[in-house]
């Protein structure tokens, strides 16, 4: 599995993913004059726009989470996870595990934004905690790749 994850291909693969569905997002967001909550952390706030939306807004985020937002973390877990692999190979099994551990934490969110949509059950309480974790991880898992990629361009730099 973790030879999977490494391989450029798998990477490659999963960047482009990364970068279709982060457009696909704010693609159907504008069409349906839509506001994400995945990146609303305040449980009022995220009540209140709730309120405001209308009942196809409603339907098609339902939607966004039950599909693209499963896909994206999934996928951008595996680009983060591998590139720390790749990159970092006596640390990244411990570099992995912020893109590892944010894809639960975002799938979670998910359910407790559709559940809020639905009004099945009310827990956008918990989006207080989990919506700056997921973001705190996200960035550090974007961090460690980024700094690997730039340690990787100057040894490069440095060999020829």
């Amino acid at each position: 599995m973790i030879t999977n994850l490494t391989k450029t291909s798998t990477l490659w693969i999963s960047f482009i993913l990364v970068v279709l569905l982060t457009i696909l997002f704010q693609v159907i967001a504008a069409q349906y004059n839509l506001v994400l909550l995945d990146g609303i952390s305040d449980p009022q706030t995220a009540r209140e726009i709730i309120a405001t939306m209308t009942a196809q807004q409603r339907s098609v985020h339902v939607w966004v989470t039950s599909t693209l937002d499963v896909a994206y973390p999934i996928t951008y877990g595996i680009f983060f996870a591998g590139t720390a692999l790749k990159l970092y190979p006596a640390n990244g099994k411990y570099l992995a595990w912020p893109a590892l551990i944010c894809v639960p934490i975002d799938l979670l969110e998910g359910v407790i934004q559709v559940f809020a949509l639905t009004a099945a059950v009310d827990w956008i309480q918990m989006k207080a905690i989990l919506t700056p974790l997921k973001f705190l991880l996200v960035l550090t898992a974007l961090f460690i790749t980024l700094y690997g990629f730039t340690k990787v361009r100057i040894l490069r730099r440095e060999m020829l």
